[in-house]
């Protein structure tokens, strides 16, 4: 049987950085069930939030991180943040990440909720694209061993340890386990779970359920990042309008032309990216609208063009010319703030299991992300999981949590079903109930639906769609449980039946297999 000191789930910068970091230490294995550049990573438009400004300081990057985070963040964890997110900068410029400047100097954008220009962009709105050619060439250029289009059906545990992985292997039509000393899971978000998402199409949450069947912990599944802009046109693509923009000058308007975001927030059009949602969401309603727009026009045509090339290639595709056209946008689902519980080295509750990148949760961005906070998270966080990879395992998360354990499988004799429910069904559901506004009425009724769906679906051996799809539906029943659980409105997650913040719900939920 195949032996490696840590095997890697997932290609994004996640997966790619710690694989870089592991290989000083022990053979890798990088698995990834598309190709190596199939991730979230390279969609990611807006930057690397980094306090390097001269007028910046990384208490300020800590202070501003936690007032998004509506009282749920880890302060040490933002502490480690910050703190070290100057010196990855530099350790990703040495890999050969060539970030934007003007007159020689690091160029700074502003986003949402900061309070300073803080934001390196690569390539224009082609930051992540950019990082993950970067890393994905200098993986290569490693002993790194890189295993595209396999897709990682279990992880083996004895005595809530490691042991190893169970794999097919799509090149070889083989089924095979492999053996490990450690396994970092760097899978990225499920936003697929969502009718409407800014994700790849690999983003189906396959992680978290391999977690969560092995016995392990996720924390904050109710908190799903909708980011306000995303491109919105009857039978066109979705794509990510990045939070940029706005940071550069554009503003919201509604059906009537009107701006608004005055009406909901002090900082406007640049308020946190959930009251930017909510408010987006309700000029839709209120208006009978399906989107509301983005109004670039007041950037210099040139300026505009140069700063955001992708977006305005891709708008123009679209037959929309924002120097001179109204951009059509509304909310879609971005980023799995949740996921697997962590300590702030990578631990997960089982031995020798680590997560690292949007998968893992560490209580770092409590209940709603700062904008261009995850890509220095996962550069951040990488070496401190091979860094604790090095010493004796023993899981240290001190979070404040309210633990509930699920049990998925039904207490009824069900006929399995082969095919179960369509993607669409499972997509609608969720953004109709668990969306960007909740109720008790609504999640009560998506879980037991979700719930009958999980236990009577099966995936065919060695089916990836279908094993996906079993994917997505655990990942929808632990986000509508929780979302049920906490009976408070904050950050990402809205409830219209408890509209406020409770301090009795100044706590993470922790979910776990019964």
């Amino acid at each position: 049987m195949d032996t490696y000191d840590y095997i890697v789930i997932g290609s994004g910068i996640a997966g790619l950085y710690t694989s870089l970091f592991a290989r000083e230490y022990g053979t890798v294995l990088l698995l990834t069930k598309g190709q190596i550049d199939d991730c979230n990573t390279k969609y990611a438009q807006g930057g690397i939030a980094a306090a390097i400004g001269d007028d910046d300081s990384v208490s300020l990057h800590i202070k501003d991180t936690m007032k998004a985070g509506a009282g749920l963040c880890d302060k040490e964890a933002v502490q480690i943040l910050a703190q070290n997110g100057p010196k990855e900068i530099a350790k990703l410029v040495s890999f050969g990440v060539n970030f934007d400047t003007v007159h020689g100097k690091i160029s700074l954008g502003l986003e949402g909720a900061h309070s300073k220009n803080r934001i390196l962009h690569s390539g224009g709105d082609s930051t992540g694209e950019h990082l993950e050619t970067v890393l994905s060439n200098s993986v290569y250029q490693t002993k790194v061993l890189v295993k595209e289009h396999t897709l990682v059906k279990e992880l083996i545990v004895n005595n809530n340890k490691i042991e190893g992985v169970s794999i097919y292997d799509r090149n070889t039509a083989e089924t095979k386990q492999i053996r490990t000393k450690n396994v970092v899971l760097a899978t990225g978000g499920g936003g697929q779970v969502y009718s409407h998402t800014t994700n790849s199409s690999v983003a189906t949450g396959d992680g978290v359920s391999l977690a969560f069947l092995a016995g392990a912990e996720v924390m904050d599944m109710e908190f799903y990042q909708f980011h306000p802009t995303a491109f919105s046109m009857s039978n066109k693509p979705r794509f990510l309008i990045s939070e940029a923009v706005r940071g550069a000058g554009a503003k919201l308007v509604n059906s009537k032309g009107q701006f608004f975001m005055e009406k909901y927030h002090q900082s406007a059009d640049l308020a946190p990216r959930d009251i930017v949602a909510r408010a987006i969401a309700d000029q839709m309603e209120k208006n009978d609208s399906d989107c509301v727009y983005l109004d670039i026009r007041m950037l210099k045509p040139e300026i505009s063009k140069n700063r955001f090339p992708s977006i305005y290639s891709f708008c123009s595709k679209q037959g929309i010319d924002f120097t001179k056209d109204l951009i059509p946008v509304a909310p879609a689902a971005h980023y799995m703030i949740g996921g697997v519980r962590t300590d702030l080295n990578g631990r997960t509750t089982i031995e020798n299991l680590y997560a690292c990148g949007e998968i893992a949760c560490s209580g770092l961005h409590g209940a709603n992300r700062l904008a261009s906070n995850s890509l220095l998270e996962t550069i951040v966080y990488a070496r401190r999981v091979v860094e604790s990879s090095l010493i004796d395992f023993q899981f240290s998360g001190k979070q404040k949590v309210f633990k509930e354990t699920l049990n998925m499988e039904s207490k009824e004799v069900l006929k399995k079903d082969i095919l179960g429910p369509s993607l669409l069904d499972i997509q609608q559901l969720m953004w109709n109930k668990v969306g960007i506004k909740r109720n008790s009425i609504g999640l009560s009724s998506a879980f037991k639906t979700l719930k009958t769906w999980y236990s009577k679906t099966i995936a065919q051996e060695n089916d990836f769609d279908a094993q996906e799809k079993v994917n997505l539906l655990l990942l929808a029943s632990l986000i509508a449980k929780s979302a049920e659980i906490r009976k408070e409105s904050r950050g990402a997650h809205y409830r219209t039946d408890f509209s406020t913040t409770d301090s009795k719900w100044e706590k993470h939920i922790v979910l776990s297999k019964e």
